[in-house]
């Protein structure tokens, strides 16, 4: 008797704990969700120009897809923010998989071959070199042969519905109606990724909308079917971002220990020939194009002292705007060069970096605040706005400058 009581007891207990967050009455969010279509998101539609027979065969067996990430259904609250170390900011050196970056480029160079014609044509009218274009297709998927299983508008629903981030997807959501009710594509045709993102390119909504062209002028821009298409699309992406047409996007560089590494980022340019002559080589050997001397160059070094330096011209910062993160336009950039000009990775070596956790970096920044420092955002990922200032602050203190957070400056620096 008393251990089935306790049985009972416990059960008790247990049904007055919160449920996790995945294990809430589903059924009943489902309605929610339904309610949410019909008297919330709707109406907003509405006003965006889309018509009712457009939302009605939109969302027509449309249910929330329980398996995507970073979900916070009604009545749960989001997860509170793990330490731990973050993919941009962890480990360099595997973002840069030489087999991967080999076989991408074999298969892009065919490609840029196949396709040099309407390349040419597409350079021609947005000034953004074929192989660029071609490394973030392939980057992006696997130049169009990545799988696409994602109902966009289920996507894009779930997330506008109950995510962490709901105004964006939300806007993402009725941009997605507008491609329909334009009649550019049908949300059964409208297939994308785990987020949202759309087609060859892999553009939100959102992008597509601005960004879309119809190269192959058969009435409407196709980024899943149509290679022009998806191939214009990225390069008018890149043109309307403020890419130069005629420069490159950066350099692998030699920064002597005399120089400074506390002076990077896209603010603190100056003329490339101003660069070199402080000592500042290609690591290739070769000289920096003639033509770039008198134009603008950045400092840049992601693993601060510890990984591969670079000169970047504002062209990588464009490529930033496909994707912000220092490493995928790094990405891009070598894969270009490599179909372009068969070149190999980079020559210098990504140190043993990232390896402290989130809460340390942002110790250092709060530190680095309160001594008078610029990091930028105080979020725990050394930016390079943070980099510079610990190297500014490394060397006032004595410090050989790294240019990046680590251990060692734990206590040092408080």
């Amino acid at each position: 008797m008393l251990a089935q009581t306790a049985k009972v007891l416990f059960a008790t207990l247990l049904a007055l704990l919160p449920l996790p967050a995945l294990a809430q009455n589903k059924p009943d969010v489902e309605r929610q969700f339904q309610r949410w279509i019909a008297s919330d998101l709707s109406p907003e539609a509405r006003k965006a120009g889309v018509s009712a027979r457009t939302i009605d065969a939109a969302f027509k067996g449309v249910t929330l897809n329980w398996d995507l990430p970073d979900l916070v259904p009604p009545g749960s609250k989001p997860p509170k923010q793990q330490d731990q170390s973050q993919a941009e900011f962890s480990s360099p050196g595997a973002y840069f998989s030489e087999k991967r970056l080999q076989g991408l480029a074999a298969t892009g160079r065919g490609l840029a071959s196949t396709h040099a014609a309407t390349l040419k044509r597409i350079e021609a009218a947005y000034g953004v070199p074929g192989e660029v274009i071609v490394a973030i297709w392939g980057r992006e998927s696997g130049f169009g042969k990545a799988r696409l299983p994602y109902s966009a508008i289920e996507v894009l629903a779930t997330k506008a519905f109950m995510s962490t981030r709901k105004p964006m997807f939300r806007e993402e959501l009725i941009a997605a109606l507008t491609m329909i009710e334009r009649g550019d594509v049908s949300a059964s045709v409208m297939k994308g990724s785990w987020a949202g993102a759309l087609g060859q390119p892999q553009f939100m909504p959102t992008s597509y909308l601005k960004y879309a062209v119809d190269f192959d002028q058969d009435g409407h821009p196709d980024i899943w079917n149509s290679v022009p298409d998806s191939l214009a699309s990225i390069a008018h992406y890149l043109q309307q971002e403020g890419w130069q047409r005629g420069r490159d996007w950066g350099f692998e560089a030699s920064i002597p220990v005399n120089v400074s590494c506390a002076q990077e980022g896209p603010d603190l340019a100056k003329p490339i020939s101003a660069w070199a002559s402080t000592g500042i080589t290609r690591i290739s050997g070769k000289a920096f194009p003639s033509s770039e001397l008198k134009a603008p160059g950045m400092m840049l070094l992601p693993a601060g002292r510890n990984g591969p330096e670079f000169i970047v011209t504002p062209n990588f910062y464009v490529l930033k705007e496909y994707n912000n993160s220092d490493l995928y336009a790094l990405f891009i950039g070598n894969l270009a060069d490599r179909i372009a000009y068969g070149v190999g990775p980079f020559q210098a070596s990504w140190g043993d970096v990232g390896k402290m956790l989130r809460s340390d970096v942002l110790a250092m920044q709060k530190a680095l605040v309160a001594k008078g420092y610029d990091v930028g955002n105080v979020d725990g990922l050394p930016g390079f706005k943070t980099r510079r200032s610990l190297g500014d602050w490394q060397a006032k203190a004595g410090i050989a400058p790294t240019c990046y957070p680590d251990a060692s400056l734990k206590a040092k620096l408080r």
